[in-house]
């Protein structure tokens, strides 16, 4: 199998976890810092490639009903610049409460990551279930 690297977007922070190659275990990296800027994104791109990802996962922060916010279409414009520049599949997901999850675990520090780990383990336990989904559709987690 191969890795999936999983982010949680945010302009200030994007959070950064990666799973082992069977796909069991997500493990939280530090986060890259403002990765909205041209800077940032070059890092983030880097990143991605030197952790050899076969997939990127990004969490898409829907509104509590499942709509979309101002927050989520600035990652959606977020996808569509990783989609510009990487060759590996890009999916989105469901990750309302991972923020609140992460918190739970450990405080403010390092949130980002963390949530971005909590994202990875409810994919990675969704994708071991073989439930179909759609790389454009987010699901509940």
């Amino acid at each position: 199998m191969s890795r999936v690297v999983a982010l949680d977007y945010g302009s200030a922070r994007c959070g950064v976890a990666i799973s082992d190659p069977t796909r069991t275990l997500a493990t939280p990296l530090d986060p890259v810092l403002q990765p909205a800027t041209r800077k940032g994104f070059g890092r983030l791109v880097a990143l991605i490639g030197e952790l050899e990802a076969a997939v990127v996962l990004v969490g898409l922060p829907l509104s509590l009903s499942g709509g979309d916010s101002d927050q989520t279409r600035e990652t959606r414009a977020f996808v569509q610049r990783l989609r510009d520049r990487l060759n590996v599949p890009i999916e989105v997901y469901d990750e309302r409460f991972t923020t609140k999850l992460a918190r739970q675990s450990g405080g403010v520090k390092g949130e980002d990551s963390r949530a971005a780990a909590v994202l990875l383990e409810s994919w990675l336990a969704r994708e071991s279930s073989h439930e179909p989904h759609s790389a454009d559709t987010p699901e509940e987690p």
